[in-house]
Order: C-alpha cells, then sequence, then structure tokens
C-alpha cells in the first residue's frame, strides 16, 4: 500500500436496502472526495428495491453469502489449508463470540465460513481497510477476517438494538479489535463506553449520519389548512405506528379533515390494516409501501409535519430529512434524538403515549402557519450544521488517514528504523 492513498471496503449484512439510504449517501461522498470505496454485503436484500440508486449500488456489490454457497466453502478449506495460524487466532475470538452469544454455534461458525471468504475476497480487490456498519453481523465477519490476517477494521454504531445487550454481542470485544469506531450520536458514543469501558473512549468518534443537501431544498408547499401527517419507515412494532392510527381517531374528532400517510412496509402491516378498518379510518390513514427516494421527499415535504413516535431508535435519517425540507417533526424523547429535536423545531413527547401523540398532532394543527414555518426553519438550520454528507464524510476520511494510514506509516516508519540500526537500510 501507498502511504496516503487506500481502498475502503464497506461491509454490511444487507446492502442495499430501502432503509440504508444513508449507507450510500457516505459511499458516495466519500468516492467524491477520492476514497476508493469497495461494497461488500452477506446477503442481498430480499424484498424489490424501489429506488434506482439502490438498483445501481446492487450492481456494483460483491456479496459473500448470496448465491455463492459453494465458493463460500471452498474459500474456507482453502483458508484451512494455506493459513493455519490465522486460523488458529480467528478461532480463538470464534470461540469467545460464541461463549458469549451463549450457544449461538451455527450463526457463528457462517461467521467464520463468511470472514475467511471476505478476507481472500479484500486481498483481490487490494482492499487495505474494511468499515462495517452496525456492530452486529457485519462487524463480527470484519473482526474474524482481521484475525485470519486479513484487513484492518472500523465499524459505525447506530443503536439501538445493538445496545440491547452488549455481552451478547461481543461489543467490547469489537471495540478492542478496531482501529477506531463511530458512532452517529454522542448518546451512542456514551453506550459505547459503558460496554467497552472508558479506556476506549479516544477511540470512539461521533461521525453523524448525514445528506446530501443538494437534494433537499426547503419546500413551499403551504401550511395553511394543511392536515396531513406523514410517517416514514418500516411498520414494526419500535416504529409505533399502531399508536399513531388510535391517536388519529381521537384527533379526527375535532378536526375531520386529518389525513396520515404511513409510508413503509413491515410485519406489522396486517396489524395496522386491521385496526384502521376496526376504527373506521380508511378516509384518514394511508398505507403506501415502500416508494423512492423522490416519492418520500415529495410526500413529506407536502405534509403539516413528520409523525415518527418511535419506542427505539438510534438517531432517525427521516428526521433529518423532513428538517432539510423545512418541516416540523413530531417525535419521542429517546436515544440521540434530543440532540437534534426541541420544542423550537417540533415537538418531542414520552414515547409509548397516545395521549401525546394525540396532543400534539392538535397542536401542530391549531399553530399559526408562520409558527410551523418557523419551526421548520430552525430544523433546517440544524440540518445544515450538523448532518451535511460532504463535512461529515471529509470527517470519515480523516479517521481513515489518522487510524489506518496513520499506523501503516509508523510501522513502516519503525521498520526502516530498524533496518537503519541495523545497516542494511540504504538510502
Amino acid at each position: 500500500m501507498t502511504v496516503g492513498r487506500m481502498k475502503v471496503g464497506y461491509l454490511m449484512n444487507t446492502y442495499p436496502v430501502v432503509t440504508g439510504t444513508f449507507i450510500r449517501r457516505e459511499i458516495h461522498a466519500l468516492e467524491a472526495q477520492g476514497v476508493e470505496v469497495q461494497r461488500y454485503a452477506v446477503r442481498r436484500w430480499p424484498e424489490a428495491l424501489v429506488d434506482e440508486q439502490d438498483k445501481a449500488e446492487q450492481a456494483r456489490t460483491r456479496y459473500i453469502l448470496s448465491g455463492r454457497l459453494p465458493g463460500l466453502l471452498a474459500d474456507f478449506f482453502v483458508e484451512l489449508a494455506t493459513n493455519p495460524r490465522g486460523m488458529l487466532r480467528a478461532t480463538g475470538t470464534w470461540f469467545r463470540l460464541v461463549r458469549n452469544a451463549r450457544r449461538s454455534v451455527i450463526r457463528h461458525t457462517a461467521y467464520l465460513l463468511e470472514a475467511a471468504s471476505l478476507k481472500r475476497q479484500a486481498a483481490r480487490d487490494s482492499v487495505d481497510h474494511l468499515h462495517a456498519h452496525f456492530s452486529t453481523n457485519a462487524t463480527a465477519v470484519a473482526l474474524l477476517a482481521e484475525r485470519l490476517g486479513g484487513p484492518s477494521f472500523s465499524f459505525t454504531a447506530h443503536g439501538p438494538d445493538e445496545f440491547d445487550n452488549w455481552s451478547d454481542n461481543s461489543l467490547a470485544e469489537k471495540v478492542a479489535g478496531a482501529r477506531f469506531v463511530v458512532a452517529i450520536s454522542n448518546f451512542c458514543r456514551v453506550q459505547l463506553a459503558r460496554a467497552a469501558g472508558m479506556s476506549a473512549w479516544n477511540k470512539l468518534h461521533v461521525v453523524r449520519c448525514g445528506l446530501e443537501l443538494r437534494e433537499f431544498e426547503a419546500s413551499e408547499a403551504p401550511f395553511e389548512g394543511n392536515s396531513t401527517f406523514v410517517c416514514v419507515g418500516r411498520l414494526c412494532p419500535q416504529k409505533a405506528q399502531s399508536l399513531i392510527v388510535e391517536a388519529t381517531s381521537r384527533v379526527v374528532a375535532l378536526h375531520p379533515q386529518t389525513k396520515v400517510v404511513l409510508i413503509g412496509d413491515g410485519e406489522s402491516r396486517s396489524e395496522i390494516e386491521a385496526q384502521i378498518a376496526r376504527l373506521n379510518l380508511k378516509e384518514h390513514v394511508t398505507l403506501l409501501g415502500w416508494r423512492s427516494n423522490a416519492d418520500v421527499r415529495r410526500a413529506v415535504g407536502s405534509a403539516c409535519a413528520l409523525l415518527l413516535p418511535s419506542f427505539a431508535e438510534g438517531l432517525p435519517v427521516a428526521i433529518m430529512e423532513a428538517y432539510a425540507l423545512a418541516r416540523p417533526v413530531i417525535t419521542t424523547f429517546i436515544a440521540g434524538i434530543p440532540e437534534l429535536v426541541d420544542s423550537n423545531s417540533g415537538w418531542i413527547i414520552p414515547s409509548g403515549s397516545v395521549e401525546h401523540i394525540a396532543n400534539a398532532m392538535i397542536a401542530a394543527l391549531e399553530a399559526p402557519a408562520n409558527e410551523l414555518a418557523e419551526m421548520g426553519q430552525e430544523g433546517r438550520r440544524r440540518v445544515i450544521e450538523a448532518h451535511d454528507i460532504d463535512r461529515n464524510a471529509s470527517m470519515l476520511r480523516e479517521l481513515f488517514g489518522q487510524e489506518v494510514l496513520g499506523a501503516e506509516a509508523r510501522a513502516i516508519a519503525t521498520a526502516d528504523a530498524n533496518l537503519r540500526n541495523d545497516g542494511l537500510l540504504i538510502r
């Protein structure tokens, strides 16, 4: 490797996915700044992709498992035969991961096979460093690949599931093995420090998810007479869409013109559809399924407010997008959300309360149009300040340089010094 230049492999469990636009933006921003990025993913997204950029990303991604089980097994046995020392190191780490996860032998065996294949593919691609998103499956594979003798690695932690059980996730071991770790919020950084200990504090860096602000002009859609709320996200219990439906049944009693649009799909869809029918809200709540990024921007940009009363989150990109479009939000006081949202830019409420959701919706419907516009502009200012993808990608690029290239440069300098001391280096 030439010091000052590097090729980074981005590793995800599943990529691209409709909920992973922030990763695609990050990769594109790094490439625009001169970082060569090779995309890796364990498996393909099983559902249909709706955005053309995601379809293009899928064509550029190398898959470790999907469609190549014979190759996966072949890579493992070649590695076993030709790299016994690396396999011994990786097996020791594998045993600790299994022990921490308490009997997840089959799943972690799959990780070891994937790591062997990733290590060999990264060598063929001349990848110098791997960066994983989420501290769970992908980071376990990156850690095992590094133990096999593959590239150094780092990872971005998001939450909230990653922090549910630090021991099962071997989070401390992953932090210890990484060159550096990215947290998407200060809250996230604190959770990582709690898991790994304060000795790891200087290894933990806050780099927030970002937006390509060129794609997000402030919406000029009027607030006057606007009674539409939009929720964007997977239909699942932690996003609390069922509570949105119940809250809407209360709101329409006072504001019968109220509309709620749910964009996304998932395991809670049938439950939500049944609830809509039971509460006779078919004229008020619409499920659109997944939509392209452009469709989402149009829907959010024309809404009175984004509605996201989640039980569990990291720091939702949907909030950033609503703010970039100069729309206020109604969301919950959890995790990293208060680092972006307060009463100056929307409504931040306790999670799990139908009453608070309904009251916030009514407050938005009854707020003067100029007040809603001021909230939206304040949100936009915050996103421009903290969530510009170009600025945040520059922070990542600097971390790659300092923590990865810097380590390589120090290693080369040490080797040169040893040769000079031995009289073997001729300048």
